[in-house]
């Protein structure tokens, strides 16, 4: 099969292609048939060697069919979505013509949209839903602000919340970007910044802040919260230095939450992916509740490109790659 490979850490040049043999057919696992699959960040990292571990073939999520599953799981043919379970880190990923996942990490999906909407899908919107409903708690009437909004994931956030009746408040460093986040259902912008806790109206009443700049910010979210209130670190958008000398006695304040969320959880027994209403997100999309589209589609031949686009910042949302 057709795949692409990390051939050294480095820039977007490193990806080859190279053919590799197809996965095997192993219990509790699942042969997928590549159709589309979404760009991360991670893999941008994976790529870099900035990661913990990084497998030859990256992609950490995709959409396609079922080639083989030996427990008869899911019949083939079946459309499925499969993310995380190691894919791209301990096992080969997405960025080929097959993959294999674990069956734990594998939903059906029934649906007519192109696969490169349904590309859009998972790994951002079940993170997006695993953070704002089960980490944040967030409910209907609540006021949250998403920090990093105009992100692919900021954006599926920012739906979802708006969806289940939350007052959002959504941050970009780009004030030219304020509209746009305001037509997808925000209260209102702001301007992003490690200093927002001193500009905002809320600060020190807010319910919930979904963090996706990274450690540069988490401690100005912290700040900002009511007591009871919770913040979620979700996302590097900032970049991935750790925070200095952090204290949490001296540098946050009582009776607030800090949480985290990676997807690479996803799949393991406290959070399994079944949990997540993934089809009901699909039909949400497919009727126009929920803004999936991807900002850019390329081809598997593209690669390179997609690469440099997202490493310079200018994906302007999801983008995914089409096989055929």
């Amino acid at each position: 099969m057709r795949a692409i490979v990390i051939d050294r850490f480095g820039g977007p040049d490193c990806l080859v292609y190279r053919d590799l043999p197809e996965p095997d057919a192993e219990a509790g696992h699942v042969v997928i048939e590549v159709k589309a699959f979404g760009l991360n960040h991670a893999e941008m990292h994976m790529r870099r060697g900035e990661w913990a571990e990084a497998a030859e073939v990256s992609g950490i999520e995709c959409v396609g069919v079922v080639a083989a599953c030996p427990g008869g799981e899911f019949p083939p043919g079946a459309k499925v979505a499969t993310l995380m379970g190691g894919l791209g880190r301990t096992r080969n990923g997405s960025y080929a013509e097959y993959t294999r996942a674990p069956v734990s990490n594998v939903v059906p999906i029934e649906s007519d949209l192109p696969w490169a909407v349904l590309a859009a899908i998972p790994e951002t919107y079940a993170t997006a839903w695993t953070c704002l409903f089960r980490n944040l708690e967030i409910d209907k009437g609540q006021t949250l602000v998403i920090r990093g909004a105009t992100s692919s994931f900021g954006r599926a956030a920012l739906g979802l919340a708006v969806n289940a009746g939350a007052r959002v408040i959504a941050t970009t460093r780009d004030p030219a970007r304020f509209a746009e986040l305001e037509e997808l259902g925000a209260d209102r912008a702001e301007r992003e910044g490690p200093d927002l806790s001193t500009r905002i109206a809320e600060a020190g009443h807010l319910d919930a802040v979904l963090d996706l700049v990274g450690n540069s910010t988490i401690l100005d979210s912290l700040a900002m919260l009511r007591r009871g209130g919770r913040a979620c670190l979700a996302g590097w958008l900032g970049g991935l230095d750790p925070i200095a000398d952090f204290n949490p006695l001296l540098q946050m304040a009582s009776g607030v939450y800090l949480t985290f969320f990676g997807s690479f959880v996803f799949g393991t027994p406290g959070f399994p992916l079944s949990d997540v209403p993934l089809q009901e997100i699909v039909d949400q999309v497919a009727s126009g509740q929920l803004a999936a589209r991807p900002a850019r589609v390329f081809g598997f031949e593209e690669i390179r490109a997609a690469h440099r686009v997202m490493e310079a910042g200018e994906a302007g949302g999801k983008m995914v790659v089409v096989r055929g």
